[in-house]
């Protein structure tokens, strides 16, 4: 999922975003988080989400509603792109 953050101008305020919506990710959805993606960019930040699970209709449909979870509940990032890829 790729994110903007306007308004944002350091690095530090970056972290402190993307760790408060990774954190979150985790605990609401049961996913693994991580930042993987546009590190040096202030304003850009690229998350990726992974979910294991037999029923791929139902990790599809969790995925979904993590990114719709950030749209709904981030007033301050714009989700800009996202994908969902299964292996």
């Amino acid at each position: 999922m790729v994110l903007r953050l306007p308004g944002n101008g350091s690095l530090k305020g970056k972290r402190s975003v993307v760790k408060s919506i990774v954190a979150r990710l985790h605990h609401e959805f049961n996913l693994s988080v991580a930042e993987v993606g546009a590190q040096d960019a202030w304003q850009e930040a690229v998350i990726g989400m992974v979910c294991v699970s037999s029923d791929r209709d139902y990790a599809h449909g969790l995925l979904e509603r993590a990114v719709q979870w950030v749209m709904l509940n981030r007033p301050d990032v714009e989700v800009l792109d996202y994908s969902i890829e299964w292996c």
